[in-house]
């Protein structure tokens, strides 16, 4: 079991619910194949690592989790995350020097594309007149950059992309994910930035089928989902670098939320970021200090400076782990 807070027994009992959720959850598809790509990179980046061609490896995760409301779903309860800080936070990552887990949700925004917008695709090509499809030059050289990076982050085996839809997925596949980077001790780094379901329904205690709208009003059981972060920063990789995110509406209550994220699951920072001005500014919890980035003309996106920020702190924690024989 974890260890015990001041409490005396919060960290047990979240690991209680834990094991509870793992053992009552769907079988995760794929399983073996996901975890043998997972170590398989770890192993050959891990390399690079230790030659120092790498800083380390991060988790990056991104969007939004679904709770299925049937076994066989239809319906489901989901959560607002387009994935942009995510994805644009994974090529920053790449290009200050890590390799890169991408734990992302199926359809959101995806690394070097993110300039390429879904509603308007097909307007980047355009047909010759012998039928040919072209991309039209207006558009070339965005297109040969994403295409160029993407293609050079994956060749170099910086790049390992693994989806997800529901909480269930997302927990088994994050699971899978800590335990393994669990061997790089403070070259490890978690970037938590997915939009995780408070609440949801226990996979036992959901019908199999369609629910029937002829039955009238609907009356939905959510049990609350365990809160993981305590037992990655405990259990499944205690040495890694965590970072984790905090979003609210209300500015007044978001500073206050992010400080007790940072003290309550032993976080190494928080990034705190209010919901419409989100891509313009954060705010970051750190060594004890409450640092405010924005975007500005010299950055084009505020996860370039948020990115070397982390970095920087990232190195520090471990060059001291490092020093100390902890790592």
């Amino acid at each position: 079991m974890g260890e015990k807070n001041e409490q005396g027994s919060d960290f047990v009992t979240l690991d209680v619910n834990a094991q509870t959720f793992f053992s009552s959850a769907p079988p995760l598809k794929d399983e073996s194949d996901i975890a043998k790509k997972v170590k398989d990179f770890i192993a050959q980046n891990g390399e690079a690592i230790e030659r120092r061609r790498l800083i380390g490896i991060v988790c990056v995760t991104s969007g939004g989790t679904t709770v299925p409301l049937e076994q066989r779903c239809v319906r489901f309860i989901d959560n607002f995350s387009s994935g942009h800080r995510g994805a644009t936070s994974t090529e920053y990552f790449v290009k200050a020097g890590y390799a890169v887990i991408f734990l992302h949700r199926r359809g959101t925004c995806q690394p070097y594309f993110r300039d390429i917008p879904e509603d308007s695709f097909m307007e980047y090509f355009e047909l010759n007149d012998e039928l040919t499809v072209n991309v039209r030059q207006a558009h070339m050289e965005v297109m040969k950059s994403s295409i160029g990076n993407y293609h050079a982050s994956v060749r170099g085996g910086l790049l390992l992309k693994l989806p997800f839809t529901t909480i269930f997925e997302y927990l088994q596949i994050l699971r899978i994910v800590a335990t393994s980077m669990d061997s790089l001790g403070p070259r490890g780094m978690f970037y938590l930035a997915a939009a995780v379901s408070d609440f949801y329904v226990p996979w036992m205690s959901m019908v199999e089928h369609k629910i029937q709208s002829s039955s009238g009003h609907l009356n939905v059981s959510l049990a609350p989902v365990p809160k993981m972060l305590s037992v990655l920063r405990n259990e499944w990789a205690p040495r890694a670098f965590c970072i984790s995110f905090k979003l609210e509406t209300d500015t007044e209550i978001l500073l206050e939320k992010a400080e007790m994220a940072l003290n309550k699951y032993k976080m190494h920072a928080v990034v705190a970021n209010e919901l419409l001005t989100r891509k313009e500014q954060v705010i970051v919890l750190i060594s004890g200090k409450k640092i405010t980035i924005r975007r500005t003309e010299e950055f084009r996106d505020v996860e370039d400076p948020l990115i070397d920020l982390l970095v920087q702190n990232h190195l520090e924690f471990a060059k001291q782990l490092q020093s100390n024989g902890s790592a």
